[in-house]
């Protein structure tokens, strides 16, 4: 089976298939690849903040065929994350920290929490140009436009509904905020660290990565690792 969801379907390879039914299986086949829907995903425009944010929420979280891809789920609860983390940052910051210690700018705009610090900032490929203007780097462009070919040919399949999960969430929240609970609001204890609760960074999982500083892990147990990233909440001042 294809991730585009497209099913292959040949006889039993012992059974004998004769010649009056044979020109049935190619009819089905025909008539299947003909009529079966194609898939039209269609993304917003970088330009705008909701086109903007998915673009983002694509480029971080693992699709089918990628390193740290699990399931469908998973990379959508990693693209919730990542929004969760952003909003955080941008609007619920804990008791005992300031803004600019946990996001390196002052604003309560998702977008400028983003681009904080520029190309190399707080999001690694994610700026503002000279004319204030969303920007991001090629590659990020590049790895959107192949999923997108992927997505787009025959019936929509797992890529697909990726993209479109990632486009509508980023539309709901600037409409009414995140579409869904914070997985990570009611944490207490990692360990023996007390910690505020919520996630305010997140980064590559791969051995070596880490924010430092007050920055706390997120383990297994608490389901820190979703889609090839992990999450890190705030010891408690």
């Amino acid at each position: 089976m294809q991730d585009n969801g497209i099913v292959l379907i040949s006889p039993d390879r012992h059974h004998q298939v004769t010649g009056f039914t044979r020109p049935l299986w190619l009819l089905a086949a025909l008539v299947f690849f003909r009529y079966s829907p194609a898939a039209t995903v269609e993304l917003d425009p970088p330009s705008t903040p909701a086109g903007y944010v998915s673009l983002l929420l694509i480029n971080e979280a693992a699709f089918p065929g990628e390193r740290g891809f699990e399931s469908e789920d998973d990379s959508k609860a990693a693209m919730l994350a990542v929004l969760w983390v952003l909003h955080c940052r941008s609007a619920a910051i804990p008791s005992g920290y300031t803004q600019k210690e946990v996001a390196d700018v002052e604003s309560r705009s998702l977008i400028d929490v983003m681009t904080a610090g520029g190309i190399k900032g707080q999001v690694d490929g994610f700026y503002k140009d000279s004319k204030g203007r969303f920007a991001a780097a090629p590659r990020v462009h590049e790895r959107v436009k192949y999923l997108l070919g992927l997505a787009n040919q025959g019936e929509p399949g797992r890529m697909a509904r990726l993209l479109l999960y990632a486009r509508d969430i980023a539309r709901q929240y600037f409409q009414a905020g995140p579409s869904g609970p914070d997985r990570f609001a009611r944490l207490q204890r990692i360990g023996s660290v007390h910690v505020t609760g919520r996630s305010y960074a997140w980064m590559t999982d791969v051995g070596g990565f880490d924010p430092g500083g007050s920055f706390v892990r997120i383990p297994e147990k608490q389901r820190g690792s979703l889609g090839g990233n992990r999450f890190y909440t705030l010891e408690k001042k």
